[in-house]
């Protein structure tokens, strides 16, 4: 494999180079870690990656995630600017066969005539956390190549917060009658999102009840010192129709440059960098490994080494 080719026709939205490099993210054999460290860094030295703005969508099973995120599409690529998007759509593996039936594609549905949208869908195949092993790499590809990368994460629980790691700014979807303020509050999940998103908005009452549950939530949550919560958007919003997509959209752009002007954005970038890379030692060598370098804080720290010495660059390949 020529990477630097590969980076370049990546770079220039090839699509047929596009799946080849994201095939090349899902590859586990060892003989696939040398290409792909290559094409990343191609992808890196070109600057390209660096301009996306990454969206993580999450929530539990049933909110309405895809078609959610086909209206989110549908807005980005219709409004006054235009912006392409890639989007990484992660369905559950069955525990018995190791497959999946990646619907998320079928819900999203793009456009096929557009090729400023490109959609791939992924299988956890048992990663647990709400994205699949492959996603971080996944998310250079598509950042070199679109505006926006957009992960959508398996239908999550109370805990699964990975997709921050490789996120810029996350939405938290949830549906009406999921569940009251103490419900939210046993999420730890809560302390992720940028922006908390009640779909199915045409439900009425039943919606209006679910925004009220999630603002005396974060309002507890604020009291309780988990970071600055009670100021957190949560906006209602219906993918059958469009309503609050919009906003959904506003509401992440504004997210994104706030990080950027304050210069928190590489911080985050370089703090889930370096999550996901503990999270990676710790799933190839097991806690006698974490023991044999020193501990979780002298691990945490050689990454935190590598990964300023190299970019996020080597801690991704590990990963895969």
């Amino acid at each position: 494999m020529d990477a630097r080719s590969l980076a370049s026709r990546v770079i220039a939205r090839d699509r047929a180079a596009i799946a080849e490099a994201l095939n090349l993210t899902e590859d586990r054999r060892s003989s696939a870690r040398a290409p792909l460290a290559e094409l990343l860094s191609a992808l890196r030295a070109s600057g390209a990656i660096d301009r996306a703005h990454r969206v993580g969508i999450t929530g539990p099973p049933g909110v309405g995630k895809s078609t959610l995120v086909s209206a989110l599409v549908r807005a980005v690529r219709a409004g006054a600017s235009p912006r392409t998007i890639g989007v990484l759509a992660v369905d559950p593996s069955s525990i018995r066969s190791g497959g999946a039936l990646l619907g998320d594609r079928a819900r999203i549905a793009p456009d096929p005539s557009d090729a400023g949208v490109f959609v791939r869908s992924l299988a956890t195949a048992g990663e647990l956390g709400g994205i699949a092993r492959s996603v971080p790499a996944g998310v250079l590809v598509l950042s070199a190549a679109f505006d926006v990368t957009l992960v959508e994460t398996v239908g999550v629980g109370q805990t699964e917060t990975d997709v921050g790691y490789v996120t810029d700014d996350v939405a938290f979807v949830v549906q009406p009658g999921s569940g009251d303020a103490l419900q939210f509050l046993k999420a730890g999940i809560m302390e992720l999102p940028d922006v908390l998103v009640v779909n199915k908005a045409d439900q009425g009452a039943l919606a209006q009840r679910a925004m009220a549950d999630l603002r005396a939530a974060l309002t507890s949550l604020n009291r309780a010192g988990i970071g600055e919560r009670a100021g957190i958007p949560i906006l209602a919003t219906s993918a059958l129709d469009g309503t609050g997509v919009n906003e959904l959209w506003a509401a992440l752009v504004a997210r994104r440059a706030a990080l950027e002007t304050s210069g928190e954005l590489a911080a985050r970038r370089r703090a889930g960098t370096v999550a996901w890379g503990v999270r990676a030692f710790v799933r190839r060598h097991g806690d006698a490994g974490v023991e044999r370098v020193g501990g979780e804080d002298a691990l945490r720290r050689a990454i935190e080494t590598r990964v300023d010495a190299g970019g996020e660059i080597p801690s991704i390949v590990d990963a895969v």
